[in-house]
């Protein structure tokens, strides 16, 4: 049966004012059914039942987008590998989330919008278990800690050497897993352009109340084992030679900062404007490291924007910008013939895109990971 995305949309519209108590609604049907698949989860479940919504209307979102949902929903697919999922789970999981959405969309569920709903996941549960049937090589593995670079109170660079290849481009993030935190996953960006030596660097922030951000940042030490999952995302390197506009806030930097390496190692000229936005100037954690390389590299142009206590130092030009990102975007030039590229907190790069936006730049050059928001959302989600 065909899928009707507006039922399906206006069905979780009514839901999500529920969300929390229809995801607990959910986790307890699905366990309930089939009690074993609570070993895949972990022992506290308030953050994974957050996000169980958030995920949901990604998936509901991209339903007009075929080519994008099936990019999507395949990397899911291949993702779940390391959780143990199997095909048979995915029954289980179907009737446990039909059930959930019913249950709390009212009055206003009938037999079209069941219908509507069951083809959805259908689609769905489908194309994740032939990205997984179709995928070889381990769901994860183990990586060395080779290097571990505190940059402040709360911000380290890891260095990782993957036991096997762990192929990825750049933009991409990882999962990772530590073994003082068993069963909690969370995603990283990977801040380097893929190398011969096989090499992953990881920037993490410790986020109150984030046991696996704080151990990976205050206790991990080098020659200690992470686990490693299936690269994701849908960030990537551009194509052509369209000067490029890069505004990283925070640790979004990371995924950033693979792509211009990458762009900057294939030999190709375009102009490389990187705007990094930080709270102050000590927050500007990987400031040392991009003045490298802007040396080395005369077309990336490195402008500093800091949002409070004056502006950042250290550049040979002087060239800072103070304020709130954003709005330093519209100060700084006008950016209508750039490519545009977008990463960091959730409100900034919301910010950001409409700034873009309301100065003209299309929407199609505008590139922002739909996991962008992951300080927020650090973990791809098991149902």
């Amino acid at each position: 049966m065909p899928i009707d995305p507006a039922l399906v949309r206006a069905s979780l519209a009514r839901v999500e004012p529920h969300a929390e108590r229809a995801a607990a609604y959910f986790y307890g049907r699905l366990f309930a059914e089939d009690p074993a698949l609570r070993a895949m989860f972990p022992p506290v479940m308030d953050v994974r039942r957050e996000r169980l919504f958030v995920s949901l209307g990604q998936i509901v979102a991209l339903l007009d987008r075929p080519r994008d949902l099936r990019e999507y929903l395949g990397q899911l697919g291949r993702d779940h590998r390391k959780y143990g999922v199997a095909p048979e789970h995915y029954t289980a999981v179907g009737r446990a989330l039909i059930a959930a959405v019913r249950r709390y969309s009212g009055h206003s569920w009938d037999s079209a919008t069941e219908s509507a709903w069951v083809s959805a996941y259908t689609m769905a549960a489908n194309h994740m278990i032939g990205a997984a049937a179709e995928t070889d090589g381990p769901a994860w593995t183990r990586a060395e800690v080779v290097a571990h670079e505190r940059r402040g109170e709360s911000v380290a660079v890891l260095t990782l050497r993957p036991a096997g290849r762990v192929p990825y481009r750049a933009g991409q993030y990882v999962s990772v897993l530590t073994s003082r935190h068993p069963r909690i996953w969370r995603t990283y960006s990977v801040a380097n352009a893929p190398a011969p030596d096989g090499l992953i660097r990881l920037h993490v922030r410790a986020v109150p109340g984030g046991h696996v951000s704080t151990a990976l940042v205050k206790d991990t030490r080098p020659g200690e084992e992470l686990t490693v999952g299936p690269a994701m995302g849908t960030m990537a390197a551009p194509e052509g030679d369209r000067e490029l506009l890069f505004a990283a806030g925070g640790t979004g930097l990371a995924p950033l900062k693979a792509i211009i390496e990458q762009i900057l190692a294939s030999g190709r000229r375009p102009g490389i404007h990187l705007l990094f936005g930080a709270r102050s100037a000590q927050d500007l954690y990987d400031l040392p490291d991009l003045l490298v390389l802007a040396a080395r590299h005369p077309r990336l142009r490195l402008v500093p924007v800091v949002s409070h206590g004056g502006p950042a130092r250290g550049l040979a030009s002087g060239e800072t910008l103070s304020g709130m990102l954003p709005d330093a975007l519209e100060r700084f030039r006008a950016w209508t013939d750039h490519e545009a590229y977008v990463c960091g907190p959730p409100a900034m790069v919301e910010a950001t895109v409409r700034r873009l936006l309301r100065d003209g730049v299309p929407r199609a050059r505008i590139h922002h990971d739909l996991a962008s928001d992951r300080p927020a959302l650090p973990e791809a989600t098991v149902w």
